[in-house]
């Protein structure tokens, strides 16, 4: 492909003329020199919908562990020998200050998670009784739920008590799905998002890359995301954990990661492309990169795992010039509060070189 390419498709979409399947595979297969290529075009795009305003979110895990699903990939999962935390629900005191800590980061949503199968109607009440301590204290917030397979009016009873979205990810494309999870189905999953919408909450899902998927399986599973209108996809890259099937399974590369992420641009032009978890392990020094095509980002750590540290997030978002969304006064250049590390090793001492 040429620039010129990407440029005309990007012209294209912004023209109301959506992308096709064939378009999507050609960013996903871009030759990494035409990396910087598909960036430009793909921040168009962003730019045209988001400017420079990055949306932060913070994760709060209410229950973590003990999952009866046995989906492959996650650590929390039925047969699962990681080694992470496993704990019952928070209080609902616990889940305020957890919340708290990442509004005062710059947040604007707060992403409340459980694991499990799904809630029971007592489950939803507890999260309810969560969701109004929370916004009786911070009233601006979103809040958006992640409890697993809805039933019967609970995603009713949640926008009643105030929660704005809810997410469940199909994860991965639905000719992929019964090789990564069989204790439910693709179907489900959708039935959800639908359950979800339905009931008024905006609908959140993504998709996991990098589970052995084809490039042909990603295409298909962001056109899904594009069918369900998902207002918010989360873009996650497979964390290996020891402990599960997919421990060794090390399939991306940071040029890759940028290039799925452009992929959902082009695909979702006008929807929130949020960079998940995984981040900083396969974008590795590309993240900032990927900022240009994305707009969304959870600060700090996830749900099983540390992310980097909240201010290396805040930095990255000023140092590539962009802005926290809802935070005005947020700087979008270098605050050049670091004082210069002074070389203690090395030439002249005693302590072995950095190389």
């Amino acid at each position: 492909m040429t620039s010129s390419y990407f440029d005309q498709l990007a012209d294209s979409v912004l023209d109301g003329k959506p992308a096709t399947e064939d378009d999507a595979l050609a960013v996903l297969r871009a030759h990494d020199e035409e990396l910087l290529d598909v960036v430009a075009a793909a921040g168009r795009l962003r730019r045209e919908h988001f400017g420079n305003t990055v949306k932060v979110n913070y994760l709060v895990n209410l229950k973590s562990g003990l999952c009866p699903e046995n989906c492959n990939y996650c650590s929390q999962a039925l047969g699962s020998t990681a080694d992470i935390l496993k704990y019952k629900w928070l209080s609902t005191d616990e889940a305020l200050e957890q919340a708290a800590a990442g509004l005062r980061g710059g947040a604007t949503r707060v992403c409340m998670v459980s694991s499990g199968r799904g809630p029971t109607h007592k489950d939803v009440e507890r999260v309810a009784d969560m969701v109004g301590t929370i916004k009786a204290e911070h009233p601006e917030v979103e809040i958006c739920a992640c409890l697993g397979l809805l039933k019967d009016g609970q995603a009713e009873r949640l926008r009643e008590a105030g929660v704005d979205a809810y997410n469940h990810n199909i994860n991965t494309a639905e000719s992929h799905h019964d090789q990564i999870v069989q204790t439910h189905t693709y179907a489900d999953r959708v039935d959800t998002v639908e359950r979800a919408k339905t009931a008024g909450l905006s609908p959140c899902s993504g998709l996991i890359a990098g589970l052995g998927e084809t490039d042909e399986q990603l295409v298909e599973a962001l056109f899904a995301l594009q069918a369900l209108d998902s207002d918010s996809i989360p873009v996650n890259f497979l964390m290996p954990f020891d402990g599960t099937p997919y421990e060794n399974v090390w399939d991306l590369t940071p040029m890759r990661c940028v290039k799925i992420l452009a992929m959902a641009r082009f695909v979702c032009p006008d929807k929130e492309i949020r960079i998940a978890g995984g981040r900083e392990m396969h974008l590795r020094t590309l993240q900032g990169l990927a900022l240009h095509v994305a707009n969304s980002i959870f600060l700090g750590d996830y749900l099983t795992s540390e992310g980097q540290a909240a201010e290396a997030d805040l930095e990255l978002i000023r140092d590539h010039g962009f802005a926290v969304l809802g935070s005005p006064d947020q700087a979008t250049e270098s605050s050049g509060t670091h004082d210069p590390a002074k070389r203690r090793r090395g030439a002249g001492t005693a302590v072995a070189p950095n190389a």
